[in-house]
């Protein structure tokens, strides 16, 4: 019995022992498959689909702006040309007057005495030419009859000639006395607009004032200057036909005129100074273009831009919505073959309305990401939701 007993419990030992490497080798196994398992993967998202064209090249006009001041076609500073007080101002600011109409007067007294003094001086000058005549047909019987020497008449007549001189020098003082006087009535030299007239009534004026009276703007035409650098001067030149500068000018095109809010002046202007040389300082060059402002629009002072048009036959274009600005530098999303975006560099060489020219970048047949591109980055894929065989 006791042998019999022994053998069960060496049999349930055994038994136990068989469980717990089952059960080991069970939870091994468990834990080796769950450790080679991956973790589920969530399903990538869909290429987005955006609207993309392709770069052609066409003939297009594209226009540059240059900074641009507005001055008249003449710009007189209003000075007094004698001294005194100030006793009338007979123009307001900002009218409009005509050549010959009085602007000011001086106080005219002191000159008019002074004209009254040339006068006296000029009758005794006068008198005393005839004084010398009398003494001259006196002496001349005395000298024909050998009374007296001849020497007398010779005498007689260099004082003749001197009183004729000095009549000459007393009408000159004459002048010189009607001059100053007219100038104490100060004129419109030219037809225009008065400016600001910084002094008023009783004011002592001079001609060595640093600060004019007023000044008058003639502006039935403007002229407005604007600058170009020495390469754009250099390509804006050879753009036209002709052989000397004269001939360009005729043949360039009218422009256009922006002014400080972004209006347009409704009318064209034409191109036609340029300056003799460059300016040392800037290396810039000015020119002139002259537009019709018969209805006073403009005037002396202004500024604006000109807007010159420049016309391309092989023009690359894309909108400007198409593009983004980084660091200085503009960018655009351009698709490879397999319809994967990378952002491309671009140089742009001006604008049509709200298009870029591109100068280098891109090639005809290259294709960009019109918009929505502002999640996308490198090597991402889209799907082409349209594309087109230009971008104008």
């Amino acid at each position: 019995m006791k042998t019999k007993l022994l053998y069960l419990s060496f049999n349930a030992v055994k038994l136990f022992n068989n469980v717990l490497k089952v059960l080991f080798l069970s939870l091994v196994s468990t834990v080796i498959l769950s450790c080679a398992q991956k973790p589920e993967q969530p399903p990538a998202p869909p290429a987005p689909v955006l609207p993309v064209s392709t770069i052609t090249r066409t003939a297009e006009t594209t226009y540059n702006e240059y900074p641009a001041a507005v001055q008249g076609a003449v710009d007189v500073d209003i000075r007094p040309q004698v001294s005194g007080y100030l006793e009338k101002v007979l123009v307001n600011e900002g009218a409009y007057v005509k050549a010959g109409q009085p602007l000011f007067q001086i106080n005219e007294r002191p000159f008019r005495e002074a004209l009254n003094n040339a006068l006296a001086a000029l009758h005794a000058a006068e008198a005393a030419v005839a004084n010398a005549q009398v003494e001259i047909d006196k002496i001349n019987p005395l000298v024909a009859n050998k009374v007296v020497s001849d020497i007398q008449l010779r005498t007689a007549r260099a004082a003749y000639k001197m009183a004729v001189a000095n009549v000459e020098q007393a009408k000159a003082g004459v002048a010189t006395a009607r001059i100053n006087l007219g100038y104490a009535r100060i004129k419109a030299p030219v037809s225009g607009y008065v400016g600001r007239i910084p002094k008023k009534q009783g004011s002592l004026v001079s001609a060595t004032d640093p600060e004019a009276l007023t000044r008058l703007s003639d502006i039935h035409e403007v002229h407005v200057y604007f600058s170009l650098g020495e390469t754009e001067f250099n390509s804006f030149n050879a753009k036209y036909a002709g052989k000397t500068f004269e001939q360009k000018l005729r043949n360039m095109p009218p422009v256009t005129l922006t002014l400080a809010d972004e209006s347009e002046y409704p009318v064209k202007g034409k191109i036609d100074m340029v300056d003799g040389q460059f300016d040392k300082n800037t290396g810039a060059i000015t020119l002139r273009a002259s537009f019709p402002n018969a209805d006073g629009t403009l005037r002396s002072g202004n500024t604006g831009k000109i807007r010159l048009g420049v016309n391309h036959r092989d023009a690359m274009l894309i909108p400007q919505s198409a593009t983004i600005e980084m660091q200085d530098k503009i960018f655009v999303y351009a698709l490879n073959k397999q319809n994967k975006v990378n952002k491309q560099p671009v140089t742009i060489g001006g604008t049509s309305g709200n298009q870029y020219l591109i100068k280098s970048g891109l090639e005809p047949g290259d294709r960009i990401v019109l918009k929505g591109f502002e999640v996308l980055k490198d090597g991402d894929a889209v799907v082409p939701e349209k594309l087109t065989s230009s971008l104008k």
